[in-house]
């Protein structure tokens, strides 16, 4: 099981993020998804469901939020997922909400995986803007 773990968060380390607009360098948000609660891989049907929850959940809070699609970098794993100007314990606490293992935060520009279910340290994964990709900008 702790390999699996293991594997994982090297996997969140190296995700990138599609946008359809990039956003500013000097915001600070959370990015959640809904998608694969604990890891566990969900049918696209049950994903839309959890995410129609989650995005329910953001309007409730009143929460500013767009729409982007965390990716593998080969673009085979693919999770639609949100930027949310929320504060980072609230972030956290959705993330925990939707059991997810860990949920991303960014602050002036700064990438950071923090774990939710899962018992690791947080990382600083560097420069968001290096691991966005409009979508406008990718080969057809």
């Amino acid at each position: 099981m702790n390999n699996l773990v293991d594997d994982l968060w090297q996997c969140y380390q190296e995700t990138e993020f599609l946008l359809t607009q990039a956003l500013s360098s000097q915001l600070s948000f959370a990015i959640i998804t809904a998608h694969n609660p604990k890891g566990m891989i969900l049918s696209p049907s049950q994903n839309r469901l959890l995410d129609k929850k989650l995005q329910n959940e953001l309007v409730h809070l009143g929460a500013l939020h767009q729409e982007m699609i965390g990716t593998s970098v080969d673009m085979s794993h693919r999770e639609k997922s949100w930027a949310v100007a929320v504060e980072r314990k609230v972030g956290i606490a959705i993330g925990l909400k939707f059991k997810q293992n860990a949920i991303y935060y960014v602050e002036t520009d700064k990438l950071r995986l923090i774990p939710c279910l899962f018992q690791k340290q947080e990382i600083c994964l560097g420069s968001f803007s290096k691991k966005m990709k409009l979508v406008s900008e990718l080969p057809q």
